[in-house]
């Protein structure tokens, strides 16, 4: 791989990042597609060490549990999918021996009876054989009662759940689910005997020192510095080609830039290279930059369950006080798109008529005159015994969200809104904060989808709120009637362009709702240096070690 730098002449560097951004990874090829034999060469001993850097520290290690997208980039190491989305939104099979399909006998016609084959001769990574019972008790965990699962969607349609032979088990559906097969491509499965008279499994020793039958091996944990793995040799698919994967933490953004600069880290991972460093970036010699979409949107979350943000009147002051476009422009250099929906703007579901956002001081004023929000004598607004004033919490050490905090709470004020800026490490920001909605407000970046499927049931069914009782991740404390019936209805819809209107008419739901302030759909800066093979945008999974498997120094 070579750097890549823009030719002159050619487009502009805004158009052409618009152009990136809006292509997303569409057309990139990976090992998946184009066969694993012909993208790399033939096994050979694993060499040489990659590091790897996150601007937000890895802390949950049990793929099960409730965790954020920094913790999926230690899991796509370590353990495996029963099959996985590549780039073009299809499916390949890892576990599996291949996909199941109403074709190949794996789903029945009415999507109620599930058939999975799985390869032969897997090991975990302390030796014991891999077998179909270790899927049974990953997917029964999911619904047990006692135990903290990050999702509850799709799972509890499971009956019945059979090994058939170490290689095969069977299940059925209560009813039909259309996204079944994207919430398994997103399942982790982990080890049935690592919780062998284990009392509570939310707090196993599996915790600590996670088995997986991944590329790589759980070699140790410093906390607040870096998690290291080794090459798993026994690993059943093509790789790993590293000795040694490091998965260093570096909160600073600007300091992980300098490191990556200064040859210190091989590969800049979430939250990726800020884009003020974007011309410098292009310039660097030795290094490949790339930019591309993603399926992850960033938005100004509001927690429903807060008086303040309970009026409609004062989500729609809220957001046309959001001037997300000099926000775009000046502070992320206009790399990232404008959106107005959770949607990513590749997807075949993607509701392109929403309104559009249009920033005005005055029609903010005018939304909370007319709701009755007057201002007090220090000229925050109130309204039976109601203050608008609130915090708002994100990543400490995010330069840029910092930037836009402090931009946001000076228009906010404006209007007769005070907002206090309160941000904590990621591990605690991202931790009970986030999931148990502890929070009034967040500057956030989610990936709502199961893969390239549309449904977003885990995080804006109302029954999915962790605050409530609910497993889920539904942190907004989003309770809608009309959207839990689209949901539930676009579930059990196959045909894509039927399903479609469901999922635009959700999202034209949510623009009106505004249960968060949907800013931009991210396009980020990639780095890596040119003698590293193997990092491929997918806008289909949700951080980048999606096939870490693959990569290799050269």
């Amino acid at each position: 791989m070579t750097n890549e730098k823009h030719a002159k002449p050619g487009p502009t560097r805004r158009q052409a990042l618009m152009l990136l951004g809006a292509a997303g990874a569409v057309g990139v090829m990976s090992p998946a597609i184009l066969g694993r034999d012909q993208a790399f060469a033939a096994n050979a001993a694993p060499s040489g060490q990659l590091v790897l850097a996150c601007s937000q520290e890895p802390t949950v290690f049990n793929p099960l549990m409730p965790h954020i997208e920094v913790d999926e980039g230690v899991y796509y190491a370590i353990f495996d999918t029963l099959f996985d989305f590549d780039p073009a939104g299809n499916f390949f099979p890892i576990l599996a021996a291949e996909v199941p399909t109403v074709a190949n006998g794996g789903i029945s016609e009415d999507g109620l009876t599930w058939r999975i084959k799985l390869k032969e001769g897997v090991k975990w990574h302390d030796g014991t054989p891999f077998t179909a019972a270790d899927v049974k008790f990953s997917l029964e965990l999911t619904m047990d009662p006692d135990f903290r699962s990050f999702r509850s969607t799709g799972y509890k349609f499971m009956r019945n759940i059979t090994v058939v032979s170490d290689t095969e088990l069977t299940w059925e559906m209560s009813e039909a689910f259309a996204p079944m097969a994207g919430i398994l491509a997103s399942t982790y499965i982990i080890p049935k005997h690592a919780f062998d008279g284990v009392e509570d499994k939310n707090t196993a020793p599996f915790m600590n020192a996670p088995i997986g039958t991944g590329a790589y091996k759980w070699k140790e944990r410093m906390a607040g510095d870096h998690i290291e793995l080794v090459a798993n040799p026994d690993y059943h698919m093509d790789g790993p080609y590293l000795e040694t994967l490091i998965i260093k933490y570096v909160p600073d953004l600007n300091v992980m830039y300098t490191q990556f600069k200064s040859g210190d880290i091989d590969v800049v991972g979430l939250q990726y290279i800020s884009p003020d460093h974007l011309a410098e970036a292009e310039g660097l010699d030795g290094k490949v930059i790339k930019v591309a979409g993603t399926g992850t949107f960033e938005s100004f979350g509001l927690n429903m369950m807060r008086d303040q943000f309970k009026d409609p009147a004062v989500r729609k002051a809220l957001y046309a006080a959001l001037d997300k476009g000099s926000i775009i422009d000046a502070l992320y250099y206009g790399v990232p798109t404008p959106t107005e929906t959770y949607m990513p703007q590749e997807s075949f579901y993607y509701n392109p008529d929403l309104p559009k956002h249009e920033f005005s001081i005055e029609k903010a004023k005018a939304l909370l005159d007319e709701a009755g929000w007057v201002p007090g004598a220090d000229g925050i607004r109130e309204k039976d015994g109601v203050r608008l004033a609130f915090t708002n919490s994100t990543t400490a050490g995010n330069h840029l969200r910092e930037q836009t905090q402090q931009f946001i709470q000076q228009t906010f004020l404006e209007i007769g809104v005070s907002m206090e800026i309160k941000n904590f490490p990621p591990a605690v920001m991202w931790g009970d904060y986030w999931m148990k909605s502890q929070f009034d407000s967040v500057i956030v970046g989610l990936n709502c989808l199961a893969g390239a499927d549309p449904d977003s049931s885990d995080y804006f069914m109302s029954t999915m709120s962790p605050a409530l009782g609910g497993a889920g991740q539904n942190t907004f404390v989003y309770q809608s009637e009309k959207v839990d019936e689209l949901l539930a209805k676009g579930a059990k819809m196959f045909v894509p362009e039927e399903r479609r209107k469901i999922y635009q008419e959700q999202q034209a739901v949510m623009r009106e709702d505004l249960p968060f302030l949907p800013m931009f759909q991210y396009a980020v800066v990639k780095g890596w240096k040119d003698d590293v093979e193997g990092p491929a945008p997918n806008v289909n999974n949700r951080i980048d070690t999606w096939n870490v498997r693959d990569w290799k120094r050269v």
